[in-house]
């Protein structure tokens, strides 16, 4: 025989139970939801970078073409591709004597414009660390002292570092060094007198 439904006090009937069947399904359909929003987040977020990395770039040479092009002309930079920086360790020399003993303590980096050179760079580093150790005890204090001097200073090691590499220093109308080679610039990031 068949039960009747269960009934309150009141003689209403008690809903059924829904089974936990239900609320799996209800669970799952939200958690899928999760999912694919996150899915679309992530796509959106990935290709909207790469989207406006893109318009930067074409919008770069239109917004300057002047600036890029003396920039070019000069051999320093390509905008459209950044530039790899290979550390040098720190150099600690004793400066020619100006007046007294004093040092100088020089953190640098290269920028090269090829990321390939950066191997070539770390095999020929005893030659290059070498020459700047010689070129930096060769100075007076009052030679890098002045922005002028150490910008000379970052010209000649340039020019040093690439002469061990075998490229032939070039000078420009006024005789300043140019940089000839896969080294752009040497950037000083600390410098100290003392």
């Amino acid at each position: 025989m068949a039960k009747a439904p269960a009934k309150t006090d009141d003689g209403d009937e008690v809903p059924k139970k829904k089974g936990k069947l239900g609320l799996i399904i209800v669970i799952l359909l939200l958690v899928v939801l999760i999912l694919i929003a996150l899915g679309v987040g992530a796509l959106v977020l990935l290709k909207g970078g790469k989207d406006k990395g893109a318009d930067e770039a074409a919008a770069a040479p239109t917004a300057a073409p002047q600036a890029q092009a003396q920039l070019q002309t000069a051999g320093t930079v390509d905008l459209t591709k950044p530039p790899t920086f290979v550390p040098l360790d720190a150099f600690t020399v004793n400066l020619r004597r100006d007046e007294g003993d004093h040092y100088l303590q020089v953190v640098a980096v290269m920028r090269i414009a090829d990321a390939t050179m950066e191997a070539t760079l770390k095999a020929f580093m005893p030659e290059i660390r070498h020459r700047i150790n010689l070129l930096l005890s060769s100075k007076l204090p009052s030679e890098v002292a002045t922005v002028e001097g150490r910008e000379s200073l970052s010209l000649e090691i340039t020019q040093q570092v690439n002469e061990a590499l075998g490229f032939q220093p070039v000078r420009d109308a006024s005789g300043r060094p140019i940089p000839n080679g896969p080294v752009q610039a040497v950037l000083f990031t600390s410098f100290i007198i003392q």
